[in-house]
């Protein structure tokens, strides 16, 4: 059975930080590719951020370049979200997702999301 736990979420202040962190286990596969999305109640899927392991590549939604870092630790299963200078727009639940369409943020399995306040 595959999980995706996500973890890290919380309230911040704008122009504050949070890592966000997610965990695969029971992948019957490799995959090539993770990534974070994050939606709203009564609103679209917004793609965040994406990364590949061969080639080694990552995608930013327009909304976060410059603002927040993806990385992986493929040793541990497990992909990173570094969100800096975080704005009130950035506030949303925050989901993990790994393989499949990953640079158009569609993926084959998904968690259950983390949540993310940004407020003063």
């Amino acid at each position: 059975q595959v999980q995706v736990v996500e973890s890290g979420g919380g309230s911040v202040q704008p122009g504050g930080s949070l890592t966000l962190s997610c965990v695969v286990s029971g992948l019957p596969y490799t995959s090539n590719c993770m990534g974070w999305f994050r939606q709203t109640p009564g609103k679209e899927r917004e793609g965040v951020a994406a990364i590949y392991t061969t080639p080694s590549t990552t995608y930013y939604a327009n909304s976060v370049k410059g603002r927040f870092t993806i990385s992986q630790d493929t040793a541990k299963n497990t992909v990173y979200l570094q969100m800096n200078n975080l704005e009130p727009e950035d506030s949303s639940m925050y989901f993990c997702g790994v393989a499949g369409y990953c640079y158009q943020y569609k993926y084959n399995h998904e968690g259950q999301g983390t949540n993310v306040t940004v407020s003063p």
